[in-house]
This record gives structure tokens, sequence and C-alpha cells, in this order.
């Protein structure tokens, strides 16, 4: 399993920071002979080095950190930080700016309350190491309000960094996810076309066989009208030559017109009601509200995208032996530009893979689910609206369908 970037990053910029402060200890105290507490200064860089190791064993096999995994590895970066300033001349210390590379990270890498933390930790530790700091003179000149502006110029630092680079972050952040949003559109719409493609040809695979078994049907029926088998093969070659007709209206009515119709509630909740009756006569629709008084943005494709999820619905009803579909609208008070249409079966629900590739991709299924439920989300995206998937908690599956309202004014049916 691949670590996350970001905290392997931060725990290999560690790593070069404790080798760089253990070579510049021991140069110090070696080499130019200054009298600094070495002893001191060594527990406390052992210490951070094995608190390097536990993170690095920690978080081996981690593939995505948690922010509050990193908001701990930064408070730590600071507290050593802060330790070796104070046992090596404090706020006088030239590297006492290193206080702000722990910011640096928090903005591209935490949100912003977690980088609002780190800053004023940043700041406070830069506080002490100067209210700590013993009265320090130079050629007589008193160098206290040295120091203090150079701590009201770390604080000014602290503050642009986490302001302007978390900023900046953020901005990437959010392009990066429109970009990302906008490729797996592009690939679902190739998608789409591909299948557009293969459904035409496909019917017009299909209807020249329908019509070379209708005529067949027919000349049997004038040959043996008193046969039972032949009466029975009636309703399914009218179904189907019904379905395929259906189809072409369908498929020439988004082609050559493509507009957005109205339509309202109660119409819908009617159609949805019959058109399920006659697809699945064995399941029964319990409608829990009654129609709000809306208009919904509506196309040819808005009833059948609906019942696609029906359809994923009562089969898994069947799977339980199931035969009743709950239904409910709602409308949110504070957002009243839009209805929610619920979904609710009976069935096995969904498990977690499903959740998380439902409604955004093909996923293969004994029954089509994916493909169905990626049409219809598309449909539901391309009239203002949206589809989301889970579990009620006392059984089966719930399809919660956004459906965006014409206006919020004159709604009365």
């Amino acid at each position: 399993m691949r670590t996350d970037p970001t905290i392997s990053r931060l725990l290999m910029l560690r790593s070069g920071a404790i080798a760089v402060q253990l070579i510049a200890v021991l140069s110090v105290y070696f080499l130019l002979e200054h009298q600094i507490a070495l002893l001191p200064l060594l527990i406390v860089i052992a210490v951070e080095a094995v608190f390097q190791l536990i993170s690095l064993f920690a978080y081996r096999n981690v593939s995505r950190a948690k922010p509050l995994g990193m908001l701990m590895q930064l408070t730590a970066d600071v507290l050593f930080l802060t330790v070796l300033l104070s046992l090596s001349g404090g706020a006088t210390n030239a590297f006492v700016s290193l206080l702000l590379l722990p910011i640096m990270i928090a903005a591209v890498t935490l949100r912003e309350k977690g980088l609002a933390y780190i800053a004023v930790l940043a700041i406070a530790a830069y506080s002490f190491l100067l209210i700590k700091m013993p009265d320090h003179s130079m050629h007589q000149m008193n160098m206290s309000g040295h120091f203090i502006g150079m701590w009201v110029n770390f604080v000014l630092s602290a503050s642009v960094i986490a302001l302007v680079i978390g900023a900046m972050s953020r901005a990437l952040k959010e392009r990066e996810r429109i970009i990302a949003n906008v490729r797996e559109k592009q690939l679902r719409n190739e998608q789409l076309v591909t299948l557009d493609g293969a459904a035409a040809q496909i019917t017009h695979q299909l209807a020249t066989p329908i019509a070379n078994l209708q005529l067949l049907f027919e000349e049997l029926l004038e040959e043996q009208p008193n046969n039972p088998i032949v009466k029975h093969m009636q309703a399914p070659l009218t179904q189907c030559s019904t379905q395929l007709n259906d189809f072409r209206k369908l498929s020439e009515q988004l082609r050559l017109k493509n507009s957005k119709e109205h339509t309202t509630v109660k119409q819908l909740q009617t159609q949805i009601t019959d058109t399920l009756l006659l697809q699945y006569p064995d399941q029964h629709i319990k409608w829990i509200t009654p129609p709000i008084a809306a208009t919904l943005i509506s196309d040819a494709m808005l009833l059948p995208a609906i019942l696609n999820l029906l359809q994923n619905a009562a089969l898994a009803n069947q799977k339980q032996g199931q035969t009743q579909l709950e239904l409910s609208w709602q409308q949110d008070n504070l957002h009243s530009e839009c209805v929610y249409l619920l979904i609710r079966d009976f069935g096995p629900g969904f498990s977690s893979s499903q959740l998380a590739e439902l409604g955004g991709q093909l996923m293969p299924s004994d029954q089509g689910m994916g493909l169905a439920v990626l049409l219809s989300n598309v449909t539901f995206e391309r009239l203002n609206g949206s589809l989301t998937l889970f579990n009620h908690a006392d059984g089966g599956a719930v399809a919660k369908v956004k459906l965006a309202i014409v206006n919020t004014e004159n709604n009365a049916l």
C-alpha cells in the first residue's frame, strides 16, 4: 500500500531536519567552540528521532492520513523546535524564523481551523522564547526593542503566510476539484455516446425480427384462431412493438427538440403510479406524503430515469420476497427551489462498494443496475437535479432524487 504523499513529504523533511540539527549542534560545539548546552540538545534531538521512527512505523501503510494526524505531527515539530531554540539562545537565535516552516506546511495541508491553530501555536512559541530571553545589551545599547521588533515581524509574517498561502492553496484545491469533475463528466459523456450508438444499432437490428414475428403471428392466428398458445403470443409481441415505437419516438424527440418542459408533481406522481402498475403489477406503491404543489423542470427522459430507479427497487424487493415500495415527497424550507422524491425498497440494500460506484460510473451487475443508475443520474443533473443513494436505517435502500422547480411563485396546481 502506498503511503500518503503529504505525510510522506513531512516525514522526509523532518528526517533531513534532524540530521541538520545534529550536524549544526556538533559543529558549533566542537568546531566553533561555542559554549552551548550540548547534552540537553542531544537529548532533545534523540527524543525527536525516536518520535520520527514511531511516526514512520505508524504511517508506513496509511494511504490517506487524517487531518488530525497531520495536526499532531506539525504540533510536535513546533514543540521540538521551540525546545531546541530555548536551549540555544531563545529569541536571539538566528534560526528562530524556522518556526514559520510549520505554518507554511499547514497552509497547504490543513483546513482553516488547523492552519489557525498552528499559526497561533508558533506565535505563542516565539512569544515564550521572547519572554524567557535574558536581558541583553550590546555596546551599551538596550537590544530589547530590537528583539520585540523581530517578534512583531514574525507575527506579521506568520499572519501573511496563513492568509495568503492558505487562500492560494484552497483556490488550487477548488480548481483541481472542478477540473476533476469536468474530466469525469467528459468521460461519462463519452460512455453515453457509445451507449447511444449501440442502442440505436440494436434497435435497428431488432426492428426487422419483431416485424417478421408479427407477420408470422398474424398468419398463425388466421390458420389457428382457437389455439391458446398462439393467443398467448399476442401480448408479448404487442409489448415489444410498443416499446420499440416508444423508444424511437423518444429518441427523435431528444434529437430534434432536446428542450426542457414543465410538469407538476401531481402529474408526475400519477405517471409513476400508472407505469409501475403496468410493468410490475405484483409491486404496490405506498405514497407516504401527498404531492407538493410545485411545477418541475422536465423533459422526455425524466420519467424513464425515475422508472429505472423504480425497476431496481422492484428487483431488490423480489429478491427478498417483498411487494411494497414506499415513495414520498419532501421539500426543504431553506431550499424551496427544489423538491425531493424518495424511493425506498425493502431489499438487501447497498454494499459499501456499490454506494461508492453507483451513479458515477458503469458497474458490473447481473441486472444492469450500474448502467440504469448512471443514465438516471445524468438525466437528473441535466435537469438541475441530483441523485443520492443510501441505506435505510430499518433496512432496504433509498434513492433520493432532487428535482428542480420552475419557479417559487405561483406554484399552485
